[in-house]
């Protein structure tokens, strides 16, 4: 209850839940509404998700929507924006290759959302403390330059999505384990530069996914809850990161399918950008509509 004696900070604050609180309507198949202690809570609720995996490919069926309206959106990079974890993935074979070391497939497919610091003891453990780790590291980033110099291409609806994101005036911000000049010889390679509000990148946070320190600093820029942010990740540590930093976690599976624990983690998975971006109008549309 607002009163004369009410201070001005309490007023603000009040004001400003309000505005949330219309804001964050949840239209799922039966239609009901949040309350403001389950808002957290819906980031993991299965009943929120039907997903059904094709044998042909990673293609879903789903029947879902978002369970509020995002005030921001935060964006992983690597499989997610760029076509970069095929190359990633192609890059350390021909290391292994030119190495002449049997580097298993399924301890590469490890390193995906990995920063390298881990990595690189994933692979220690597996080839041993004599394996020239670090070699390798140099000889597959050589390799990766030159395919990303030719090869690198946008995942299907990136562009489609930042447009809708621009029409809605929503603030979105990427969170990625890379460095900053990757991500900006990436993002300009494909004129996105100006097309987001902040890069989270490798140093800006203490711990890497699958801590949730990437997403919440990403949060923090953009002067957003977490519990209001869409996360939008296609690894695993992604989305345990992202979920764990609160957020409405959707996965876009890339090299990697969902297990059961991931998909508990998630609020959807999709089969690519260009759902979000439908999820975003239908949750525009809905709020509108009030």
């Amino acid at each position: 209850m607002i009163n004369d004696d009410t201070s001005p900070f309490v007023i603000a604050k009040i004001q400003t839940l309000e505005i949330l609180w219309r804001r964050i309507r949840f239209r799922a198949t039966v239609q009901c509404r949040i309350q403001p202690k389950e808002i957290k809570r819906a980031n993991g609720s299965r009943s929120l998700v039907q997903v059904v995996a094709k044998s042909s490919g990673l293609n879903y069926k789903h029947k879902m929507t978002l369970p509020h309206m995002p005030v921001a959106v935060i964006f992983d990079m690597d499989g997610l924006i760029f076509d970069t974890e095929t190359l990633y993935q192609q890059a350390f074979l021909a290391a292994a290759a030119v190495g002449g070391h049997d580097l298993p497939t399924a301890v590469i497919h490890r390193t995906i959302g990995v920063p390298w610091t881990q990595s690189r003891i994933l692979i220690l453990e597996q080839m041993g403390s004599a394996f020239p780790v670090d070699q390798y590291f140099e000889q597959m980033t050589e390799h990766f330059e030159l395919l990303a110099a030719t090869q690198l291409r946008l995942k299907p609806g990136v562009v489609e999505l930042l447009d809708v994101l621009d029409q809605l005036e929503m603030p979105r911000c990427i969170a990625t384990s890379s460095a900053h000049s990757t991500v900006q010889s990436h993002l300009s390679a494909h004129g996105l530069a100006d097309r987001f509000h902040a890069v989270i990148g490798h140093g800006d946070y203490v711990a890497s996914k699958p801590s949730p320190d990437p997403f919440l600093t990403a949060a923090k820029c953009l002067g957003v809850d977490p519990a209001l942010c869409l996360a939008l990740e296609d690894s695993y540590n992604g989305v345990r990161s992202a979920s764990a930093a609160g957020m409405m976690t959707f996965m876009v599976p890339d090299l990697l399918s969902p297990t059961p624990e991931i998909q508990s983690l998630c609020t959807g998975v999709v089969s690519d950008l260009h759902a979000v971006r439908k999820l975003i109008l239908t949750a525009s549309a809905a709020d509108i509509a009030g």
